[in-house]
């Protein structure tokens, strides 16, 4: 018996599934499954349409900022950028119950928006705030969370690798995006913030400030604020030299890219951090990830366009419009989908599969493209600390003390993912929050 292109494409499906739970790297089976399925159902001429895909992604000069953005990170990660304005920060806000956790959150979020790469961006946090909190007696859970969840927020905070990749494929502009995911990064900035004051004002005990022997040692309270606005400025002017001169249309995501790579390397001069050593274990570092990010695409394009040609999307399409659950229903299915995906597959393989399946759906209920796409990214946040393919926990674990335990990390990020699922929903309920600056940039 002949079986059906909808069955073919929902057995494809389910054997990914399985080969990713049985530890097969995600590009691999995806270019396995695509070539299988494409071979059975269309025969050996869709290999010269994989050819074509693949060579129209190396053409796209969008990506080009993929490799320079993550070279900017991992340049402002040996910087000392980061460690300067931290030491400062944590003595000007180390008087207050969960300072040190506060501290942590800001210089994330400044963090940010100067890197795409959560590997360097978590293992700095990791490495810079972790200790000096676990020696102040904080609680392990409390200490990991928070560096998990403000690690995290280059995920989304533009320049964002996911937002450069969710561009092309989906047909938005870069630029919107990075407008459109401001807002939301910044609000869950926010709902960590107020989160940490609240807990550690209930609970003293979890986040206790500093000594009274570091503040004596300590400068000035107004000798500590001029020292931070002075370790602000490299980090704020290659801020406004990146989103600025994207926002305000002066230079394209590729070209801003670029002018944050260099600026990246003038911190690191500035700072005496530019050795030989760093630049070479940046561009090491640059070739890859960038060669992670671009087998992922290229697998996932081979496995989509297989599954989409056997009507794998039409299927689901009217799945989920026959359920009658209305417009909001259906957002609710599809957002539930990505978080659960989330907690099995790498946010490239998500980004890849799910986009062009969802997207189509998106639109026919009346939703915007760029707004339904920065759900998709605001919902990813959750992926990198949902267990068991928890990328940030692993960071943080990798780089940890050994007293720090794994449970502890699992259940300090919980109330994070929480916060998370709070922030998507206001975006939800609120599309303001996502679309107020795209409309004003234009």
């Amino acid at each position: 018996m002949t079986m059906g292109p909808e069955t073919l494409a929902v057995i494809m499906l389910c054997i990914l599934i399985v080969m990713v739970m049985a530890g097969v790297r995600l590009a691999f089976a995806m270019m396995f499954l695509g070539v299988l399925f494409g071979v059975y159902y269309r025969g050996p001429a869709i290999l010269s349409l994989f050819m074509q895909n693949t060579f129209g992604t190396m053409q796209n000069e969008v990506l080009l900022a993929v490799p320079l953005f993550v070279f900017m990170g991992c340049i402002l990660e040996k910087s000392g950028a980061a460690e300067k304005l931290f030491n400062t920060m944590y003595l000007l806000l180390g008087p207050l119950r969960g300072g040190l956790a506060l501290t942590t959150i800001i210089i994330s979020t400044l963090f940010a928006a100067c890197t795409g790469v959560i590997a360097a961006s978590v293992t700095t946090m990791t490495l810079m705030a972790l200790p000096a909190m676990l020696q102040r007696k904080y609680d392990h859970g409390l200490a990991t969370g928070v560096v998990c969840a403000g690690g995290t927020l280059g995920i989304l905070i533009p320049p964002s690798v996911m937002l450069v990749l969710l561009g092309p494929m989906s047909n938005v502009s870069v630029a919107k995006l990075f407008a459109g995911a401001l807002m939301p990064g910044l609000l869950l900035s926010f709902l960590y913030i107020a989160y940490i004051m609240i807990r550690s004002w209930l609970q003293p005990s979890l986040a206790p400030s500093i000594t009274d022997e570091e503040r004596e040692s300590s400068a000035s309270e107004g000798s500590l604020i001029l020292k931070m606005l002075i370790y602000m400025i490299p980090i704020l002017g290659l801020l406004f030299a990146v989103l600025g001169s994207i926002l305000f249309g002066v230079a394209s995501p590729t070209e801003a890219s670029a002018v944050g790579a260099l600026g990246a390397v003038i911190i690191a001069l500035v700072y005496r951090r530019m050795t030989w050593e760093t630049l070479t274990g940046a561009l090491k570092e640059t070739v890859k990830v960038t060669s992670m990010v671009f087998f992922v695409i290229v697998g996932a394009q081979m496995f989509t366009s297989v599954f989409l040609f056997m009507r794998g999307g039409v299927l689901i399409q009217s799945i989920l419009l026959g359920m009658g659950l209305g417009q909001w229903g259906v957002i609710f299915v599809m957002m539930f989908t990505v978080f659960i995906m989330g907690m099995f597959l790498d946010w490239i393989g998500i980004v890849y599969i799910i986009v062009p399946i969802f997207l189509p759906i998106a639109i026919s209920l009346g939703l915007d493209p760029l707004y339904f796409v920065l759900l998709i990214s605001i919902n990813l946040q959750m992926s990198f600390l949902t267990p068991p393919f928890a990328y940030a926990i692993f960071f943080v674990k990798g780089v940890a003390p050994d007293y720090v335990t794994t449970k502890e990390i699992y259940w300090g990020v919980a109330p994070f993912v929480t916060l998370q699922a709070l922030g998507l929903a206001m975006c939800i309920i609120w599309p303001k929050i996502v679309m107020w600056l795209p409309g004003i940039a234009g």
